[in-house]
């Protein structure tokens, strides 16, 4: 950045150029060697500040680019709302000053101060409340009640057209531009696999058309580069939910206000629960880390320990329902083999069929 290094050259040149005026009219110094301090000191500024050159460019660069994040996070009605509390702030800073300009001991610096004040308070309200203050300030919106922003990996997983086929997704879909150019990218892609996943998603858009109202929006924010500050910023200007399997992506969304639908948290608070006590088949597919412990999957994923159960691995069994235990990574259910005799011809059951013990 070269207007920076100007920047911190010349100031060390004046911070030089000062100290040595301040030293020469604190000690009196004569014309001659007043001059060669100046100077002198101008020439030490100059060599510091190509010294700090390096270590304040990259504090720069890093304060700048805390700012454009910042910046472009910024919501319109956000702004809005903010400038209408200053002019409020400034407007009643005024009418205050005609009014305390009479009282005694008033001094010239307490404008600033009650306008300081005034904006300490009306801004952060006009900023919790944006979206009141953008209406009142005619702030256009794009807000459409009930829409929902579906992100490129909900698309591209497919469960979205079978969720929108049972009538469970009510309101319009929208797919941002960006999005769609993002699944296209991936249908045209070189690896076999993504190109195959972009194929997919493309598929299931054309499904989705069919079945539920469905809209291209050609909105887009150039000065944004990822794809999740785009899909916050369209979510938070229109008011609308995003439909999204990215957790991170959904803890920022969140922050920012906007209603995020997961479709993996769905999907596992979907799952059938079952009971201490309920019967059903399950493949001992592998053994558990303690003795005799095996392990085996129900048909939605759900990881099943069964106790007395390794000596059935790669073999369909009965078992009994022991505990159902809830984890921060799903749903694990612990179990345990009934007798080898009842276990003879039984066919693996779907999970939710579960039988109670008689």
């Amino acid at each position: 950045m070269p207007a920076l290094r100007l920047l911190t050259l010349l100031l060390g040149l004046l911070l030089g150029y000062g100290a040595g005026r301040w030293i020469s009219l604190a000690q009196r110094v004569e014309a001659p060697a007043s001059f060669l301090n100046i100077l002198s000191l101008m020439l030490a500024g100059v060599m510091l500040a190509v010294l700090l050159m390096g270590r304040t460019e990259r504090l720069m660069l890093r304060v700048q680019a805390a700012f454009e994040r910042w910046y472009v996070r910024l919501s319109p009605r956000t702004v809005t709302a903010a400038t209408f509390a200053l002019v409020v702030s400034l407007v009643v800073s005024v009418l205050l000053g005609n009014l305390l300009a009479n009282v005694p001991y008033y001094r010239w610096w307490w404008n600033p101060l009650i306008t300081l004040a005034l904006a300490g308070f009306f801004v952060p309200f006009a900023v919790r409340n944006a979206d009141t203050f953008g209406n009142f300030a005619g702030t256009p919106t794009r807000r459409k009640s009930g829409s929902k922003i579906l992100d490129s990996n909900v698309i591209i997983d497919g469960r979205i057209v079978d969720l929108a086929r049972s009538g469970l997704l009510e309101g319009e879909l929208v797919v941002p531009a960006f999005v769609l150019r993002e699944v296209q990218l991936l249908s045209d892609h070189g690896d076999p696999q993504k190109r195959m996943r972009g194929k997919r998603g493309l598929s299931a858009l054309e499904e989705l058309r069919e079945v539920a109202t469905l809209r291209v929006d050609d909105w887009d924010a150039p000065e944004l580069t990822l794809t999740d500050d785009k899909l916050v910023r369209l979510a938070r200007e229109t008011g609308s939910k995003l439909i999204s399997n990215d957790g991170n992506l959904g803890k920022v969304a969140r922050l920012y206000g906007v209603t995020v639908v997961n479709l993996n948290e769905a999907a596992v608070a979907l799952r059938p629960q079952l009971q201490v006590g309920d019967a059903l088949s399950v493949t001992i597919t592998k053994n558990g880390q303690q003795a005799g412990q095996g392990i085996g999957y129900m048909e939605d994923g759900t990881m099943m320990v069964v106790e007395d159960g390794a000596k059935h691995k790669n073999r369909t069994v009965r078992v009994v329902v022991l505990n159902n235990v809830q984890t921060n990574v799903g749903r694990m259910i612990f179990a345990r083999a009934e007798p080898a005799g009842k276990t003879e011809g039984v066919s693996k059951a779907e999970p939710g069929n579960a039988e109670p013990v008689t």
